[in-house]
């Protein structure tokens, strides 16, 4: 059962030019050979590339238009408006947190590596290992709900096209959403292919672009709109209607959090990059808090937006609406439909969030194959001296398509059962913060008097940021665990505990069973 641990030989030297010509080491290479990294990836990410990837993959217009029925159905407006503001408090603590960790260790492993730095030698390998785990598994769930929810947006948008579900538009099966999701991981996997400047490059439109989009689409669809709701109902109406039997208005409101707290994730991505951007233990920090604040902003923006524009909530979840029930594309359909007699503009502005979740996809393959990389390096995965190859543009190529081949082979299980694919995808919020949380709670408990800032630090304030943040991630574990639908049945039972426990087991198994024998933890090629 257990795989060997390879050493570092097949990765590139590093290779840092300044404006001369000559060879330098700037602080992020320092801060790396502190930690033992003789050898890591060519460093080309400027601050801005690396906040876009972070960016790109919190991208509100994804989570917020992919789990907007959610928080419609389960408190409406007031869920929606207020819930966002309650979930990005609480992330950017979380945020704040990883950051002061990030500036500390600048390492594309990220999370696993800051457990094992921070839990202390005894525990290091076990902390690094769940971490890792947990890091890695619960980022290929994101890939896959990402560009599965593309796929179906895509989906919505044929039907639209073709008349709508009043019109007989055509509305694809199952294995043709599932062969649109494959063509799209095939063209993530291609352009994460591309040398890092490319994917720099990409990142930053994929930021432009959801900014810009953002802006477009809440200033265009309540001024389209001939009906627009009052602040009144934005900001106060509360909707108990969901048709799943919870009658509680807290628990409503907590169900209705899911929306907002599955947006925001995915910020680790500027701590996967760090070893690819400059003076990282500077610039990586920057890249998580600023890609949380900035998408807290926008998307309460887009929220508002596209809330001003319900006028009948009922008719917006009904499946037999135009376009079957997904709440936004209806939304957009019916306003310019309702002003121009054609919906053809909302099926463009469709068409605008279509692109932005493709750069989410594609800004999680990169992190995906970044983590990848970095773990295998480490010896901690299946065939580990494969993954962590990098080709001549110092990508780590093999990384790249296993990431998108696996995010396939999570999808595969949406053509047995929607239950066992949402209980797979919903590791993509509780799993990934798990991850988050394990590193934070080993700095304020274990390294606590120990623990060596790097250059962004909270000071005094660490401590109590730090357990703030560990008590928001437990909290959320077991809220979003608990039952959506009443009574409870094998269709209505929420399975994201059966998921995250199995994940559990399966991890602490291979642990005990075999990796403890081996794995030491991240592994460093040079004296301390």
């Amino acid at each position: 059962m257990a795989w060997n641990r390879e050493e570092k030989s097949e990765v590139l030297p590093q290779r840092v030019q300044q404006s001369n010509g000559t060879s330098s080491i700037d602080s992020g290479h320092e801060r790396l050979h502190e930690l033992g990294y003789k050898q890591e990836l060519k460093r080309d990410l400027s601050v801005f590339s690396n906040f876009a990837f972070s960016f790109s993959i919190i991208s509100v217009l994804t989570g917020v238009t992919t789990l907007y029925n959610t928080g419609l159905n389960f408190g409406g407006p007031v869920s929606l408006v207020y819930g966002w503001i309650i979930a990005g408090c609480f992330t950017m603590v979380v945020g704040l947190s990883m950051a002061e960790i990030c500036s500390s260790y600048p390492t594309s492993g990220g999370l696993y590596y800051w457990s094992a730095k921070l839990a202390g030698p005894s525990w290091a390998p076990f902390a690094s290992w769940i971490t890792g785990w947990f890091n890695i598994v619960g980022q290929w769930a994101v890939t896959t709900s990402v560009d599965f929810s593309l796929a179906q947006l895509i989906r919505v948008i044929i039907l639209l096209s073709t008349g709508g579900t009043s019109g007989g538009g055509y509305e694809a099966s199952k294995y043709v959403v599932i062969a649109i999701h494959a063509a799209i991981l095939l063209s993530h996997a291609v352009l994460n292919s591309l040398p890092i400047s490319w994917l720099s490059f990409f990142g930053q439109l994929a930021a432009a672009w959801n900014v810009l989009g953002v802006f477009i689409l809440m200033i265009v669809i309540p001024t389209v709109a001939t009906e627009r709701a009052s602040a009144k109902f934005v900001f106060t109406h509360f909707n108990t209607e969901n048709g799943a039997g919870v009658n509680s208005k807290l628990y409503i409101f907590i169900l209705g959090l899911l929306m907002s707290q599955y947006t925001l994730t995915g910020y680790d991505a500027s701590a996967h990059m760090s070893e690819e951007t400059k003076s990282a233990d500077k610039n990586g920090p920057k890249g998580i808090i600023s890609s949380i604040g900035i998408s807290i902003i926008v998307g309460w923006g887009y929220i508002l937006g596209i809330t001003f524009s319900v006028t009948n909530i009922p008719n917006l979840l009904s499946k037999d609406n135009d376009a079957g029930g997904y709440a936004i594309a209806e939304i957009f359909y019916q306003v310019f439909k309702s002003r121009y007699g054609s919906g053809a503009g909302g099926i463009v502005c469709l068409c605008i969030v279509a692109v932005a979740i493709f750069f989410c996809g594609m800004s999680s393959i990169t992190s995906n194959s970044r983590m990848a990389y970095a773990f295998s390096r480490d010896g901690a995965m299946p065939l580990s001296s494969l993954w962590h190859k990098v080709n001549k543009q110092d990508v780590p190529i093999n990384a790249v398509w296993l990431s998108a081949f696996i995010a396939f082979c999570m999808a595969l299980t949406s053509l047995g059962s929607l239950v066992a694919f949402q209980a797979m995808v919903s590791i993509a919020t509780i799993g990934l913060y798990i991850a988050y949380a394990l590193p934070i709670f080993f700095r304020v408990t274990l390294a606590r008097k120990s623990f060596t800032p790097g250059p962004f630090n909270l000071g005094s304030f660490g401590v109590l940021v730090g357990w703030i943040a560990v008590l928001w991630v437990a909290t959320i574990s077991v809220l979003f665990s608990l039952p959506v639908a009443y009574p409870v049945t094998d269709q209505t039972l929420n399975y994201t505990p059966v998921a995250v426990g199995g994940l559990v087991i399966l991890t602490v198994t291979a642990w005990v069973f075999s990796a403890r024998y081996w794995f030491k933890g991240p592994i460093t090629n040079i004296d301390d």
